[in-house]
């Protein structure tokens, strides 16, 4: 048995649920505070700038989740392949992995920033954001996107070492480019009343802080984790094997997002107010996510490394575990935020008209989305054991198709904003029931062929 490193987890020898909430609720905490980039940006303006400022900022959460969507999975990709290649104590590779990932993030970001400043106007046209709203909303889209190469930085860099169960000082590097976000936001919009370039200014700023202590990191790493940029190269089979478990969740996470967008499209109909309204209360479907999301992520990583060990009943137990904490935590959180509700929100706003649609939304969807986690960590186990596609067939289907179906066929009869935000919970359960079936199926046949 060998002995783990500094900053890594042991996942494939002794007991599992003490270090699946060691891993995973740092990775929770990271995920908060990442949301709360968006949430500060949102909370500065509504405060202190106008409601249209506010509409600005919120309105373009899911044209971004769209634009870094493919990005975003290949992250997961680059977890799954060095987890693997760990479990299966295959050390000699992780270094080509190293590179191969930090190279493609850099890549990405870069292409990612030409691509959100380009498309920025034309995607917020299409969505019908109001008149009063677009140009606001343009400047700051297009201001956020200088930082997509930061952003990516930081999100392969923490793919890295959580594949070796360092969910720790991702934590730790987002908790201080965090609190810097936030005093910069206050600096930029009560100081120099920049407003929205105040607020994307401060984003960016903290980002580039936040990939520099992630780089800094991986840069004093012990052995084949080290990172040393003059040795930045593609490794063609290890991209290969990125690409094959991140495009088709990328793709899920893209067609997710479009879906969203049509969504989002409906919401702009209903004015400024609605728009601000659903902007604040979804910071909270955000918190919620992030719970289940890292529980999702244990169950990729504990399982991939697992799978790389052939170790198929701790495969079983890391979905058991992974499932009954996550959706435990979740819960307990959700009823601590609606019982605090009214103060959460004030925070955001103190118009009583936006007040009243964010309250509206936390009834109509944020009570039931512990039911996410139904289907995220299932899916994550079935990425864990390379299974990439089937989860994001299940995905795009329960959550893209069905929605859209929802938005453009059965809401225009009924347009209401209580019956749009319906679709959310509906998708949810369908979606749930289909994931977990398709695991108990493909979870008999992963086994019977090598990694």
């Amino acid at each position: 048995m060998r002995s783990p490193r500094k900053n890594e987890l042991d996942m494939i020898h002794g007991p599992l649920a003490g270090k699946i909430v060691l891993f995973a609720l740092p990775l929770a905490a990271s995920s908060v505070l990442q949301q709360l980039f968006n949430a500060a940006d949102i909370a500065v303006v509504g405060r202190f700038a106008s409601a249209e400022a506010m509409a600005a900022v919120g309105s373009n959460a899911s044209v971004i989740s769209l634009l870094v969507g493919m990005f975003v999975g290949l992250s997961v990709g680059a977890n799954v392949v060095t987890a693997n290649l760990l479990g299966a104590d295959r050390r000699d590779r992780i270094h080509d992995a190293v590179h191969t990932v930090i190279l493609l993030a850099l890549c990405g970001g870069v292409f990612l920033t030409a691509l959100g400043c380009l498309l920025a106007p034309a995607i917020l046209r299409l969505m019908g954001a109001p008149e009063n709203v677009l140009p606001l909303a343009v400047l700051y889209l297009r201001i956020y996107f200088l930082g997509m190469p930061a952003i990516n930085i930081y999100n392969f860099g923490a793919a890295i070492l959580r594949s070796k169960g360092d969910s720790r000082r991702p934590f730790i590097s987002l908790t201080i480019a965090g609190i810097f976000n936030v005093l910069l936001n206050l600096l930029f919009v009560i100081v120099f009343h920049l407003h929205v370039v105040g607020v994307a200014l401060a984003t960016v700023i903290s980002n580039v802080a936040n990939a520099g202590m992630l780089l800094k990191f991986l840069m004093t790493e012990e052995g084949e984790f080290r990172l040393n940029l003059r040795k930045l190269r593609f490794s063609k089979d290890l991209l290969s094997r990125i690409v094959q478990i991140g495009v088709p969740s990328g793709l899920q996470g893209m067609v997710f997002s479009f879906s969203n967008v049509i969504i989002q499209s409906a919401v702009n109909s209903f004015g400024a107010d609605c728009i601000a309204g659903m902007a604040a209360a979804q910071n909270f479907d955000f918190i919620s996510y992030s719970v289940l999301n890292a529980f999702g992520q244990a169950a990729v990583t504990f399982v991939s490394q697992n799978f790389g060990a052939r170790e198929e009943e701790r495969c079983r137990r890391v979905l058991r575990l992974s499932m009954g904490m996550g959706l435990g935590f979740d819960i307990v959180l959700i009823g601590v935020i609606m019982l605090l509700r009214n103060a959460l929100i004030s925070l955001f706003t103190t118009e009583p008209a936006v007040i009243e649609y964010a309250m509206i939304r936390m009834f109509r969807t944020y009570m039931f989305h512990f039911l996410v986690g139904t289907y995220e960590i299932s899916a994550g186990a079935l990425r864990g054991m390379n299974r990439a596609i089937v989860p994001a067939l299940i995905s795009i289907l329960g959550t893209c198709v069905f929605r859209l179906l929802y938005v453009l066929v059965y809401f225009p009869m009924n347009r209401t904003i209580e019956v749009l935000l319906t679709v959310y919970p509906a998708s949810w359960i369908l979606t749930g029931i289909a994931m977990n079936a398709a695991y108990f199926i493909v979870r008999r046949r992963a086994f019977r062929k090598p990694v």
